[in-house]
C-alpha cells in the first residue's frame, strides 16, 4: 500500500477586461500581478501582461504554492487616454479639459486557496469599475 500525498497544485488566476462605456474588451491594458502568503506577508511581485484583443491575459505568471492572497494591479489610466486620444482625432471640436479617467489604476486583492481557479474580469468605464470571481 503506497503512502505517497497526492501533491496539491497552486491556485492559479486569470482575468479579463471589459470597456463598459463602449461594450467592447479593453485592449492593451497592463497588468501586474503580486502574491503574498499570508496577510501580514511582504507582497512578491510576479510579473504582468497586457490584455490581447480580446480584454483577456492569457499568460499571467504562476502562483507560488504558499499564496494565500493575490493581487491585479490594473494600470488603466494610459488605455483611457489613448482612447480619448483616438477619439479628438477623428471629432477635434469635443475635447474636455477634465480627467481622462477618474480611477487612474485599479488594484484588486482576494483570498485564494490551493488548486482552485481564480478567473477575476474587471468591468470599467471612465468613472467607476467592478470585479467579480468569473468561472
Amino acid at each position: 500500500m503506497s503512502t505517497e500525498t497526492a501533491a496539491v497544485s497552486a491556485a492559479s488566476v486569470s482575468t479579463h477586461i471589459l470597456d463598459t462605456s463602449v461594450g467592447r474588451p479593453a485592449v492593451g491594458v497592463a497588468v501586474q500581478l503580486a502574491a503574498r502568503g499570508g496577510r501580514t506577508a511582504d507582497w512578491q511581485a510576479l510579473g504582468g501582461s497586457a490584455t490581447d484583443a480580446d480584454g483577456r491575459c492569457k499568460d499571467l505568471p504562476a502562483l507560488p504554492e504558499d499564496t494565500t492572497q493575490v493581487r491585479l494591479d490594473f494600470a488603466v489610466e494610459p488605455y483611457f487616454e489613448k482612447k480619448q486620444a483616438d477619439a479628438q482625432q477623428d471629432a477635434p471640436a469635443n475635447r474636455d479639459s477634465g480627467p481622462v479617467v477618474f480611477f487612474p489604476e485599479v488594484a484588486i486583492t482576494f483570498a485564494v486557496q490551493p488548486g482552485e481557479h481564480y478567473h477575476v474580469p474587471l468591468l470599467l468605464n471612465p468613472f467607476g469599475y467592478s470585479v467579480y470571481r468569473g468561472s
